[in-house]
């Protein structure tokens, strides 16, 4: 149950932040997790076959999510999504991230990432973060991934607060985070 929903924002960054009741000293850890449902979406752990569609997703939205994400250009390679998925993989076994694809259901076109990172075991809380491909943008798939990742962090991974980092000048990014019910807290 989320108790307040606080946003923080850094320098040119924004912080958006949510808090729960559950207060616990279990953060992250190897929580098996094949899936998670979110509205007209699905949320799983990227698979290798995933690949070439992941890049096509960076390639296609340079001009949107390259603008926020330095690592989303137009040269971007299956390789380059491989070493990611392998990069996901190793921080959900060690228990430092739980990163997934965001995929539409009725299609399974990858439409994006999101996922749980920057895990503070000592205050329970970690970061949040979402990006979606140009050409699905504005039809909820941010939004329902992150209401899903939100309520996994709060009830499953038992943590205290999410905070969602974004740069100031991203609009819908902060539209995402005041939906999912988070509050501004500063600029840093």
């Amino acid at each position: 149950m989320v108790a307040a929903r606080r946003i923080a924002l850094q320098n040119v960054w924004q912080t958006f932040a949510m808090e729960s009741e559950n207060i616990s000293d279990k953060l992250g850890g190897a929580t098996p997790v094949h899936s998670l449902w979110a509205g007209s979406f699905v949320l799983r752990p990227f698979e290798d076959t995933d690949a070439p569609s992941f890049a096509a997703a960076v390639c296609e939205s340079t001009d949107t999510v390259g603008r926020w994400m330095p690592w989303a250009a137009a040269d971007y390679t299956r390789a380059q999504a491989l070493e990611w998925f392998a990069v996901c993989r190793r921080s959900r076994e060690q228990g430092t991230g739980h990163e997934f694809g965001i995929f539409d259901v009725a299609t399974d076109t990858l439409v994006g990432g999101a996922g749980l990172n920057q895990f503070n075991p000592l205050h329970g809380f970690c970061n949040l973060g979402y990006w979606v491909r140009e050409s699905w943008q504005g039809r909820g798939a941010a939004t329902s991934a992150a209401l899903a990742l939100v309520e996994f962090a709060f009830e499953q991974l038992l943590l205290t607060r999410v905070e969602i980092v974004v740069l100031t000048d991203n609009i819908a990014s902060a539209a995402t985070a005041r939906t999912v019910g988070a509050t501004f807290e500063c600029i840093a």
